[in-house]
């Protein structure tokens, strides 16, 4: 079994920081992909940010110059610095990852619970 486990979020006021960190366990053989999305109350899930395993990124423009997504590897964590919040990131963050498990015949995506990130104006 693959679990997805957020930890980070919070309140703070526009301008401020946050950092949000995942850590996936389980019976894991490798993970291609690791990201963050959100969504906002009305609105649909969005991506915000992905990590390959090879190092390489991709970020919503609205978060572009903001947010920084980084990855260990070796601890199969990930987590997301995000600088100069404003309000319109308020929003319920969700990890998610791209695993390949030692069991399943081929990766399958995995979900954390999710973390509130609220920003005040």
């Amino acid at each position: 079994q693959v679990q997805l486990v957020e930890s980070g979020g919070g309140l703070v006021q526009a301008g401020g920081s946050l950092r949000l960190s995942c850590a996936a366990s389980g019976s894991i053989f490798s993970i291609p992909v690791m990201g963050w999305y959100r969504q906002a109350p009305g609105k649909q899930r969005e991506l915000v940010a992905h990590i390959f395993s090879d190092g390489s990124t991709n970020y919503a423009d609205s978060v572009k110059g903001r947010f920084t997504i980084s990855r260990d590897n070796a601890k199969n964590t990930v987590s997301l610095q995000m600088n100069s919040l404003k309000p319109e990131d308020t929003a319920v963050y969700y990890c998610h990852g791209v695993i390949q498990s030692r069991i399943a015949t081929s990766p399958l995506p995995y979900w954390g619970p999710g973390t509130q990130v609220t920003v005040s104006s």
